[in-house]
């Protein structure tokens, strides 16, 4: 069993002989305070060898690499089977965000992302997610870690049990906001619909990316399971019903959605949802041979969709350089920047 997934249960059998107050406080070390079991000075030096090898570490730091003048930090993690999972802290004047894997690739195969690029290796677990964000929140100190967004490695609805465990733990136990935990998804309906059932007030973000069927499914071929107007429907039932922000992320392709179209197409499909437009210059990934839409035009698409009533924003690109940008997470190779191990 590794630390972040054991639960209260699992610590009263460790701890067992123990004073019963124990098993809360070894808990709220290891969340509350963000603490390793070595850290806990509130613990005799005894139990907390006892503790570190009871509850080993999941994630191996493979490698760390840093950009922004050391704004953005991308963190390579070794499984214990071999797999290879990446995460990415990224800190701003307001805010510091943490950007997590569900899964060790990804089989959602949209051709523009070098995580579905490499294909699907297996899903991660409960603590394996938290853990991530644990470590992050922890490199951050002394500022605090205010927001999570599932959009590493993998789609989170196509491992929903585990990532909702996670997101229970973030709020419920690290004390994190839940209307500052987005979740991401390529359009896998069956998940929306459970979100919708969730009481936590998190943020939905859908990855659009082409408002019409043809090109969506070139796109992102998931579309051709559910479709745009199926989409559209769960989409409207989940803004309905929860009353919660619904955003969709559209990465800027030069030439391929950036047309006068596809603004239109774009307008139409986001108005009666009164979603909000997240727009993303296109990352440059090894396997997908084409450039991101250029600056003046990811504006000029910008102020066109406000024009028409659509609140829109562009995202801000952090990390390209060193692989850690929208689309770009996948195993490391020869990555450049600043590297600690």
């Amino acid at each position: 069993m590794n630390r972040y997934d054991a639960d209260l249960e699992d610590l009263d059998v460790i701890l067992e002989g123990e004073p019963s107050y124990r098993v809360r406080q070894v808990f709220e070390g290891l969340y509350a305070n963000l603490a390793a079991p070595s850290e806990m000075t509130n613990v005799p030096a005894s139990l907390r060898a006892k503790l570190d090898e009871a509850l080993p570490l999941s994630l191996e730091v493979r490698d760390t690499v840093v950009s922004d003048d050391g704004a953005t930090t991308k963190w390579a993690y070794d499984l214990a089977d071999g797999n290879v999972i990446e995460s990415v802290l990224m800190e701003y004047d307001d805010r510091v965000t943490v950007c997590v894997s569900t899964q060790a690739g990804c089989a959602m195969a949209c051709s523009f992302c070098a995580t579905g690029q490499g294909g699907f290796q297996r899903q991660l677990s409960r603590g394996e997610i938290v853990e991530q964000v644990v470590r992050a929140a922890r490199a951050a100190q002394p500022r605090r870690l205010s927001n999570v967004v599932f959009m590493g490695m993998g789609e989170p609805m196509a491992n929903y049990d585990a990532m909702m465990g996670a997101v229970r733990r973030l709020h419920d136990d690290l004390g994190l906001s839940a209307r500052k935990i987005t979740i991401s998804t390529v359009g896998i309906i069956p998940g929306i619909r459970r979100l919708i059932e969730e009481p936590l007030p998190v943020n939905l973000a859908v990855s659009l990316h082409a408002a019409n069927d043809v090109r969506r499914s070139e796109l992102v071929p998931m579309n051709k399971r559910y479709p745009l107007a199926a989409l559209g429907d769960a989409c409207l039932d989940y803004v309905e019903a929860t009353h919660r922000r619904l955003s969709f992320e559209w990465a800027l392709i030069d030439g391929v959605n950036d047309t006068d179209r596809d603004i239109r197409e774009l307008a139409d499909y986001a108005r009666p949802l009164r979603a909000h437009v997240n727009l993303i210059p296109l990352n440059p990934t090894p396997g997908f041979l084409v450039r991101g839409t250029p600056r003046h035009r990811v504006e000029a698409f910008a102020e066109a969709l406000r024009s028409q009533g659509i609140t829109t924003t562009v995202r801000a690109t952090r990390g390209s350089e060193i692989a850690a940008a929208c689309g770009q997470l996948a195993v490391p190779v020869g990555i450049p920047g600043t590297r600690s191990n």
